[in-house]
């Protein structure tokens, strides 16, 4: 059989047909990775402001590990979670709903929550470094690069 009779397709070459550029808007990872990080934002933001909620409610929820460069009273850290967990809930919608402003303004706020969580270690340690693994994930997910298909 010759080279040009051979067959070409999925079957043969073990790509998906027609071929698609790496990083191209339909691909799984890209598209994938985007709506994982906009359900994340989502949740994200309601825990957030669930953690804003019950550090403005008692000062008892919370406990501090020892002495801290970065003390602030548990209310301002309170309002801080329960605003930027607002906005990351709106980001994280908006992200879902393919908003182009999302992208940008979802790394920004990400960025900031992954430094309220640092600041907020000696208060939570556990769920402050699970917080920041997920807005690790996701201003991963933002950042990777998503070219148009074709």
């Amino acid at each position: 059989m010759s080279q040009a009779a051979q067959p070409t397709g999925p079957a043969s070459s073990g790509g998906s047909w027609p071929p698609r550029q790496p990083g191209a808007r339909g691909d799984g990872w890209v598209t994938g990775g985007i709506t994982f990080a906009g359900v994340l934002m989502v949740c994200s933001g309601i825990l957030a402001v669930l953690q804003g909620i019950a550090a403005i409610a008692g000062d008892d929820v919370y406990f501090r590990i020892g002495d801290y460069v970065y003390r602030m009273n548990l209310t301002g850290w309170g309002v801080i979670h329960l605003i930027l967990g607002a906005l990351v809930l709106i980001t994280g919608i908006g992200l879902l709903k393919d908003m182009a402003w999302a992208r940008i303004v979802g790394l920004f706020l990400v960025a900031l929550s992954l430094i309220a969580q640092f600041l907020f270690l000696p208060y939570q340690p556990v769920w402050s470094f699970v917080m920041m693994a997920i807005d690790v994930f996701v201003i991963w997910a933002l950042a990777t690069r998503q070219e148009a298909a074709g």
